[in-house]
């Protein structure tokens, strides 16, 4: 079965520019370059910032998948499983582009970290 990598690539290239610019307005809201000069509204500023930390942790996080998601359609192993090495389903990847896991790995893994195991 042949597999429409382009599309794919695409949509990982459009979702890293929204993660880039959403990093990239995080890093700005950090280092408070719109702050007021009032003591109260700085002080309600930097209390978002464990909040924004958060924030750029996870989408740091996700734009690294999303790297490896594009180095995987360049290997040629994008469609596959990395667990199990079945084939992930091209309805997944629409719904998780940058995942590397078929549905019955995801499943069982989710199953693990409920139990404690993973």
């Amino acid at each position: 079965m042949t597999h429409d990598t382009e599309h794919f690539r695409q949509k990982l290239l459009a979702l890293k520019k929204e993660a880039t610019e959403r990093l990239e307005a995080i890093k700005k809201d950090m280092r408070h370059e719109n702050i007021p000069k009032d003591w109260e509204d700085r002080a309600s500023e930097t209390e978002n910032d464990e909040t924004l930390e958060s924030l750029m942790l996870l989408t740091e996080r996700e734009l690294e998948q999303i790297n490896e998601a594009l180095a995987r359609i360049d290997a040629g192993s994008y469609f596959t499983c990395s667990e199990c090495g079945a084939p992930i389903p091209e309805q997944r990847l629409e719904l998780l582009p940058f995942t590397t896991l078929c549905v019955n790995c995801a499943e069982l893994h989710e199953k693990q970290e409920r139990l404690g195991l993973g």
